[in-house]
């Protein structure tokens, strides 16, 4: 027991030791390059293409378009979703994301 003790007690002492020493003299960062040109219009880089005769319904929040529905001249909808807010587009076939809530019961009263 005494022999864990003062293990211990040499731990402690080193790892204060060891806090205690000044780092070296720091220098300053030099500064970042500047930022590659930019295209200019408001129009993106990407385009994808939609087929002819497609419907397409924008759903906007706050200014930005979220979610696009695309119905086809023949064929079921579908839905473009941008989940995160940083334009990774992911196809859903419905809106359900098929999350069930279980709904049995725990306990019934007579």
């Amino acid at each position: 027991m005494q022999r864990l003790l003062l293990v211990g007690f040499l731990v402690m002492l080193s790892a204060l030791a060891h806090a205690q020493h000044r780092p070296p003299k720091l220098e300053p960062l030099p500064e970042p390059p500047p930022p590659p040109p930019m295209q200019e219009g408001d129009e993106p880089a990407v385009r994808i293409p939609v087929e002819t005769g497609d419907k397409i319904e924008e759903v906007r929040e706050g200014g930005r378009v979220v979610m696009l529905k695309v119905t086809p001249p023949r064929g079921k909808p579908y839905y473009l979703v941008d989940t995160t807010g940083n334009g990774n587009w992911m196809r859903r076939d419905s809106l359900d994301d098929g999350v069930r809530v279980p709904m049995w019961p725990i306990h019934t009263w007579d």
